[in-house]
């Protein structure tokens, strides 16, 4: 075969790989796969309640700090090292992701869409792990399906701001316009976050979005409420 065939054919595998991981990420990460995300708004709804959200500007800002600073890096680190781990070290990575959720409701959340990801994967994709976190359930299943973890990282932190907005939406004066502009204003954080945490280095986890913590504890006894968390 000639060399310019030679390489034809491998970026035409690889294009074939890229494409077919992209669809299966797509998929796990689609408002329509039936984990139940849209039930959740990581402690949004008690921030809104409490007045510390109340418009897209502000919103966006609380977003920014909750990916960066907050829960967003530290999934982004889980997952990373859920990719990186054998089946023996999950378990523990797991335990630390438990852990360190600050909130009663933040910790039901993680389990709940870990628990519905892993049943609904394992059944289409087979060779399922249950009982995990969602970040570190879905850095696992990425790393079985040979789908790139740097992709898998961008598009997790992407549905993860799109259920946010989506339920800044249902809270707040949030039009559909408005809430796409700040998903794109977004998206370079997506692919830095995703690059500075791919050695899944667990070291590194820290949390200093403190309100949206407390927002969560508050929302646990909050009389009036659409979102579980």
């Amino acid at each position: 075969m000639a060399m310019g065939a030679r390489i034809r054919t491998t970026m035409g595998i690889r294009m074939a790989m890229d494409t077919d991981g992209l669809l299966t990420l797509t998929q796990w990460l689609s408002p329509a796969y039936p984990v139940g995300a849209f039930a959740y708004s990581h402690g949004l709804e008690g921030a809104v309640a409490a007045g510390w959200v109340r418009d897209a500007e502000v919103l966006e800002g609380w977003l920014r700090d909750v990916l960066d600073h907050g829960a967003g890096r530290n999934d982004a680190l889980f997952l990373a090292a859920a990719y990186h781990a054998d089946i023996a070290a999950l378990a523990e990575i797991d335990t630390l992701a438990r852990a360190l959720a600050p909130s009663r409701e933040r910790l039901l959340e993680t389990d709940a869409l870990g628990a519905a990801f892993g049943t609904i994967t394992g059944a289409l994709w087979g060779d399922g792990v249950q009982g995990l976190t969602f970040p570190v359930a879905l850095g696992h299943a990425a790393a079985r399906e040979g789908i790139a973890l740097d992709l898998t990282t961008t598009l997790y932190l992407q549905a993860f701001a799109s259920n946010l907005i989506a339920a800044g939406q249902r809270l707040l004066p949030l039009g559909q316009t408005k809430a796409q502009h700040i998903l794109r204003a977004l998206a370079p954080l997506f692919t830095t976050i995703a690059a500075d945490t791919s050695g899944g280095d667990l070291a590194a986890l820290s949390s200093t979005a403190f309100l949206a913590d407390i927002a969560s504890m508050r929302h646990e006894t909050q009389y009036s409420r659409i979102f579980r968390t």
